[in-house]
């Protein structure tokens, strides 16, 4: 059975939303997008990086494989392109049709999907971003780990990782690693 890990930039107060840039992700009037960048050094850039390079397949929701699908493949200047180019990517998604536009991408008609590729395969599935995903995923209990990058921020709104209706888990913390701009990054994996 393959596992799934949820890869996630996260505020101290759990949001989740736009921590790239300012037009990631504005829904609800959210103004608060690129919080992430400032606090992104060299030990999270190695991290990501190690991360991006693993093994395994991506898991996407369809708004951040959009907006990955729209800047990756025209980066040059990067070891991550071509990386991510022939990873295959996985993306949930009940409004995209194929075929999709970035090479090795696969639609997924749904969480059940998800639930069925699985079962099916040994290779890990990665969720990068992808909120709306990870609360489905977590609902259905399919994720087996959280690796977090909790940044020493509070944003006081925006989307949450965690909400007043998720569900309850145990989880057991498996490590940890701080970065010079006081970045901690969490992995939990959950206790079944």
């Amino acid at each position: 059975m393959a596992e799934i890990t949820v890869l996630n930039h996260v505020s101290l107060d759990g949001v989740v939303q736009s921590p790239a840039g300012p037009d990631e992700d504005p829904r609800d009037g959210f103004a608060l997008g690129g919080w992430a960048a400032p606090r992104m050094d060299q030990v999270l850039g190695e991290f990501l990086g190690s991360r991006m390079g693993g093994e395994g397949a991506l898991l996407f929701g369809r708004r951040t494989y959009t907006q990955f699908a729209s800047f990756w493949p025209h980066q040059t200047d990067n070891p991550y392109t071509a990386v991510l180019d022939r990873t295959t990517k996985y993306v949930v998604s009940t409004t995209l049709t194929e075929p999709l536009g970035w090479q090795s991408s696969v639609l997924l008609p749904g969480v059940d999907a998800v639930a069925e590729l699985r079962s099916a395969s040994e290779e890990p599935l990665t969720v990068m971003g992808s909120g709306d995903l990870v609360a489905s995923l977590r609902e259905e209990d399919l994720v087996d780990r959280y690796v977090l990058m909790v940044h020493p921020v509070l944003l006081g709104t925006g989307h949450r990782l965690f909400t007043d209706t998720s569900s309850p888990a145990d989880l057991r913390l498996t490590d940890t690693l701080t970065t010079t701009t006081g970045v901690v990054v969490v992995s939990y994996e959950r206790a079944r």
